[in-house]
C-alpha cells in the first residue's frame, strides 16, 4: 500500500467536526498494521515471526552473523560497557571483519571512573569500532535548566533524564550512521519486559537483535572464563549491573539486579521499549 492511500484513509478517519469515526479508526489501523508487515517482509525477506523462528535455534554468535550478512553497513552494535558488555563485543571481535562494525556507546557524562577506564581496556583489546555519542545538552547546562533530574525521587523527572541523556543520543547516533538492525546484549532475565522480547523485534523504526536473549548469567561467568575477558572493575564490589553513577549500587539486602538503578523507580531506561522518542519509557 502506497503513502498516499494511507494519507487517503487517515483523512478519511475524521468528520468534518474533528470527531473521530470508529468504522473508519479500525480500516485505518488494519490498514496501517498491514503496510508495516508488507515493509518488514520485504526488508527481511520474510515475514517477522518466520525469522523469530529461524534465530531461534541459532547460536549468539550465528544470529549476529545473520544480521551482519542480512543488513551489512546499515548492522551496529549498542554497548553501555557494563558488568556484562565484553561478551557481546568479543564476539563481533571474533568476526573477519569485525572491527568494522559500528559499536555505538552513550556517554551521558555520568558513568563511573571504572566504567570509562573499562571501556578504554575494551576497545583497545578488542579492536572496537567505537562511536561515542552524547547528548547536544551538556550535563551541566542540563543541571542549570532542569535541576538534578535523578535526585526528585520522580517517574516522570527519572524519564525526562533518560530522554535528554540516552534515547535521543542514541536515536541521533542510529540516524548518523544509518543503522537498519542493532544488536544489543539484553538478556530475557534482567527485567520484567525483557522477558517478553523476543530475538528480534523493531523499535522505533528499526530492528533490535537480542543475541544473547536466553543466556543466564552463569553462560555469562562462562564465557567470559573461557576468553580471558576482563570483569568490569565494579563486579567485584558487588555490582551485577551498573549504569550512572547516582542511579547504579552494589546488590544488598534490600535490593539486587536492575532492582538497584534509577533509585528502584524503574527497571528500563527507556532504549529497549517501543515508542517514538520516548513514548512508551
Amino acid at each position: 500500500m502506497d503513502s498516499e492511500t494511507l494519507n487517503n484513509l487517515k483523512e478519511n478517519a475524521t468528520l468534518k467536526d474533528g470527531i473521530m469515526n470508529p468504522e473508519s479508526i479500525a480500516t485505518t489501523s488494519k490498514a496501517v498494521k498491514l503496510n508495516d508487515e508488507v515493509q518488514v517482509n520485504s526488508q527481511l525477506g520474510s515475514s517477522l515471526n518466520e525469522i523469530q523462528t529461524q534465530l531461534g535455534t541459532l547460536s549468539p554468535q550465528e544470529r549476529l552473523k545473520w544480521a551482519y550478512e542480512k543488513f551489512g553497513p546499515g548492522f551496529a552494535v549498542t554497548t553501555s560497557f557494563g558488568i556484562q558488555s565484553a561478551v557481546l563485543l568479543h564476539m563481533i571481535h571474533t568476526f573477519e571483519k569485525g572491527s568494522e562494525i559500528p559499536v555505538i556507546w552513550i556517554d551521558t557524562g555520568y558513568l563511573p571512573s571504572e566504567t570509562y577506564l573499562y571501556a578504554d581496556l575494551l576497545t583497545k583489546k578488542l579492536s572496537l569500532n567505537l562511536k561515542v555519542t552524547q547528548s547536544e545538552i551538556s550535563p551541566a547546562r542540563m543541571e542549570a535548566l532542569h535541576g538534578k533530574l535523578w535526585e526528585t525521587n520522580s517517574l516522570q523527572d527519572i524519564e525526562k533524564y533518560h530522554l535528554i541523556r540516552k534515547i535521543e543520543p542514541l536515536e541521533n547516533s542510529l540516524q548518523k550512521h544509518n543503522v537498519a538492525c542493532w544488536a544489543s546484549g539484553v538478556r530475557g532475565m534482567q527485567t520484567d519486559h525483557r522477558r517478553s522480547m523476543s530475538w528480534l523485534d523493531q523499535i522505533r523504526g528499526r530492528f533490535s537483535l537480542r543475541p544473547l536473549l536466553n543466556w543466564t548469567k552463569k553462560d555469562i561467568f562462562y564465557y567470559m572464563q573461557e576468553n580471558g575477558l576482563p570483569q568490569h572493575p565494579l563486579f567485584d564490589k558487588g555490582y551485577s549491573t551498573v549504569g550512572d553513577w547516582h542511579s547504579s549500587g552494589p546488590d544488598g539486602a534490600e535490593s539486587n539486579g536492575r532492582n538497584t538503578r534509577f533509585g528502584g523507580l524503574k527497571q528500563e531506561c527507556g532504549i529497549h521499549l517501543p515508542g517514538l522518542m520516548g513514548e512508551g519509557i
